[in-house]
């Protein structure tokens, strides 16, 4: 059984999907777009285009649909999709608030269609190599996580400007960060939430944020997003009691993990002096008491998430990416613009 893919909006990421989708079986057979130019580039590329929503969802065969829109109609859209008999895979962030989400599943749930969002970051293979050292104890028990994306290009483009169609960089980029940690620590609460949120080319929607989130069991997540800082800091900081991870970028041609050799050299044997004075404690460490290690090989394929559609429509497979992780992001998100917008930490459970 393989699947027949229709996209509702053929912009960059619908168009992505229309690409790449078929790399993974999947037979891309239908497009619907507002923007005529949109549908042109449809037809080229082989996709029957459709101007009128009611007859895109009628095109024959067609069982699946992702909608790749912006963020505002993505409800309204994904319950006619599923009255219409289709099921739905909505571009993140699933919706806007938690409360749309429970209404797209109770959809879901009274027409029988499959429900999920496109959560492609979870398939990263940054993410999944500091995953492996931390999960198999390679840095001892994890402290602190910092994960961070900085990009130069500062402006947005389109709608993504627009906090009334769900812009922003919480939306666009912090949904992918947020469900990607949410998604390690699944059975861990989160139990605090502070966060910034700032503008700094003075735009409508934040294009700049910072937040720190405690879990349940002590560990610091601290999650960062900059779309104009020049000057980039490691994709991934993480410091255990056994050592530290860093990898600096998606490719992980960089990085590393370190841990304390035990030798009969004292790490901080004499106070050493440096321009900004006396230290014994922040002196370089002898080499013969740390020992580095290379990130660990690891292969990750993306179009698992469309064979696991696949696998599900069959009866197969469980989805990987389930509506309640969706809701506990969405949650969360909830609680970081309260939290910015009242200026203080909140206490959750989330």
């Amino acid at each position: 059984m393989g699947m027949k893919l229709g996209i509702i909006g053929y912009g960059g990421m619908g168009y992505w999907h229309g690409e790449y989708a078929p790399r993974a079986g999947v037979d891309v057979v239908a497009a619907y777009d507002v923007d005529p130019k949109r549908l042109e580039m449809a037809k080229e590329n082989g996709i029957k285009a459709y101007v009128i929503l009611d007859d895109f969802l009628k095109h024959d065969g067609m069982d699946f649909v992702v909608i790749a829109t912006p963020n505002d109609v993505h409800k309204e859209l994904a319950i006619k999709a599923m009255n219409a008999g289709k099921h739905v895979m909505v571009e993140k962030p699933a919706t806007m608030s938690v409360a749309d989400w429970d209404e797209m599943v109770a959809e879901s749930e009274k027409t029988s269609r499959i429900l999920t969002v496109h959560q492609n970051r979870r398939w990263d293979k940054d993410y999944n190599v500091m995953r492996k050292v931390v999960e198999e104890g390679k840095i001892g028990d994890v402290l602190s996580i910092e994960s961070r994306v900085f990009g130069t290009g500062g402006a947005f483009f389109g709608w993504r400007s627009f906090t009334k169609y769900g812009g922003g960089m919480i939306f666009d980029w912090g949904v992918h960060l947020f469900d990607q940690l949410l998604d390690m620590y699944s059975d861990t609460k989160v139990t605090n939430v502070y966060s910034k949120l700032m503008t700094v080319l003075d735009q409508k929607v934040d294009d700049y944020f910072k937040v720190i989130l405690t879990l349940d069991n002590g560990t610091l997540l601290h999650v960062e997003v900059g779309t104009y800082a020049f000057h980039k800091l490691p994709r991934w900081y993480v410091i255990g009691n056994e050592g530290t991870l860093q990898i600096d970028d998606f490719d992980c041609e960089k990085g590393g993990y370190t841990k304390p050799s035990y030798t009969d050299t004292p790490v901080a044997e004499v106070v050493v002096m440096t321009s900004a004075g006396p230290t014994r404690m922040m002196a370089p460490r002898p080499p013969e008491t740390k020992e580095d290690f290379p990130l660990p090989e690891l292969e990750t394929d993306w179009t698992e998430l469309y064979q696991n559609l696949v696998g599900v429509m069959a009866g197969k497979e469980d989805l990987i990416v389930k509506p309640y992780q969706v809701r506990r992001v969405l949650t969360l998100m909830e609680a970081i613009f309260q939290s910015a917008e009242e200026n203080r930490s909140l206490e959750v459970s989330i």
